[in-house]
């Protein structure tokens, strides 16, 4: 080999070391040790004695601008919003995910739905997702 073509190869081997990157591992979740709620399933019903409080709770990015709201009127008779909140997942970073919390209270025994929808940025009137929750109080 000529000497001439010994610096060109070693500029290849060293492009080629830069170009590939080490892959960095993904760092591991410990679900046992996650603080985040459970997702409420729309489909089972919720069941619950009178007078005590539950949570829905939905996977959320308010990064998007997509958020979820109640669709028509609370079931006053039956269920009262204590609160509403949102809770980061972690690691919190920049556009990252999370859970919206809806935390009510059971008023008196019935059956009742909680509907949510999911509504896109702006200040539209239209949702595109409906989540619809049963509710039976004891």
């Amino acid at each position: 080999m000529k000497p001439a073509l010994y610096p060109f190869l070693l500029l290849v081997i060293f492009l080629d070391a830069c170009a590939a990157p080490t892959p960095t591992p993904a760092p591991a979740i410990d679900p046992a040790g996650s603080t985040m709620p459970a997702l409420t399933d729309p489909a089972q019903p919720i069941t619950i004695k009178a007078g005590d409080t539950f949570m829905i709770v939905m996977e959320s990015n308010p990064s998007t601008g997509y958020h979820w709201e109640m669709i028509g009127p609370l079931d006053d008779i039956h269920l009262e919003l204590v609160s509403r909140e949102y809770t980061a997942s972690e690691p919190v970073m920049p556009g990252s995910g999370g859970v919206e919390v809806w935390i009510l209270k059971a008023v008196s025994t019935g059956e009742s739905s909680f509907i949510l929808g999911n509504y896109p940025p702006g200040e539209g009137t239209s949702y595109g997702q409906e989540t619809q929750f049963t509710i039976v109080i004891q």
